[in-house]
């Protein structure tokens, strides 16, 4: 599937650009900023990448050679030459709230082009359907995809246990999952990404569970601390990031982890019962 000239086509490349190096903690933020910034990456000078990912302009010529340039200019000449001559939203003439919104339809269609591969999110359905308890983390930014997942996971899955604060207590509700039962933790992890979050990770894996994970970027800085990390983009030309194709990934997680769930159809019907009789919704 064929997505030049747009954003999305110009984040798989680099994707797959990055894919297979083994890269430092401060080459994979470089990689991160990169796919965030895809339709400007060709553009940027090494001084204005530095600026963005925050680090220093020999980082970024380090982060070329890894990846087999003799420098960053030789990985710009590589990038203009596989994208398009002008920026996406020059090219446009939009104003910036279309702008944003064409870039969060670009940000599905890239999620659609993941998608094709349907492996991953199955797997990480099966492993969402087998844990019993499931915890669902999201912190800050990310807090909403998390609720949201976890509101609709309760209509199918028997013990759903939303992680949406911070402090001393997230360890203690991640070993009281573990004791209960649990063998996989699902986190949604945004930009900016905690500190905590990362470290909630790496304590849920070393207390024995598989972390499933919905993040920005492959390059995410939790990607270390994950078993399987599926990607999806945000958006980030509003003063807020937007988070469309991470929601969606969710539903999409909801959906293969319901295949994996033979009482799933029953408990839905069963919900809907309850509510009719309730009078729960107007309709």
């Amino acid at each position: 599937m064929d997505e030049t000239p747009d954003a999305s086509g110009a984040a798989a490349r680099l994707q797959k650009l990055f894919e297979g190096h083994r890269l430092t903690p401060t080459q994979r933020r470089i990689a991160h900023c990169m796919v965030r910034r895809a339709a400007d990456a060709p553009f940027l000078s090494s001084v204005e990448l530095a600026e963005l990912a925050g680090v220093s302009q020999p980082s970024v010529t380090r982060f070329a050679v890894a990846l087999g340039f003799d420098g960053y200019p030789g990985l710009r000449k590589h990038l203009r030459e596989v994208a398009p001559t002008e920026r996406s939203a020059d090219q446009t003439g939009a104003n910036e709230y279309q702008q944003a919104v064409q870039a969060e339809i670009d940000n599905l269609r890239h999620l659609a082009t993941l998608l094709a591969d349907p492996e991953p999110v199955a797997r990480a359905g099966r492993l969402l359907a087998a844990s019993r308890p499931l915890p669902v983390l999201g912190l800050r930014a990310a807090s909403a995809q998390a609720a949201g997942f976890s509101y609709f996971a309760r209509k199918v899955h028997p013990d759903v246990r939303l992680l949406d604060e911070g402090g001393t207590m997230l360890a203690d509700r991640i070993d009281a999952a573990v004791a209960a039962g649990a063998s996989a933790l699902l986190c949604f992890a945004l930009p900016r990404h905690p500190r905590e979050v990362v470290a909630a990770l790496e304590y849920a894996r070393s207390a024995g569970l598989a972390v499933v994970t919905v993040a920005d970027s492959a390059f995410a800085p939790v990607a270390g601390h994950s078993d399987l990390l599926l990607p999806a983009a945000v958006g980030t030309g509003l003063a807020f990031d937007t988070a469309c194709a991470p929601m969606l990934l969710g539903r999409v997680l909801l959906e293969a982890m319901c295949d994996e769930l033979p009482d799933a159809q029953a408990r839905l019907e069963e919900f809907d019962a309850r509510a009719a009789a309730r009078g729960l919704f107007e309709d």
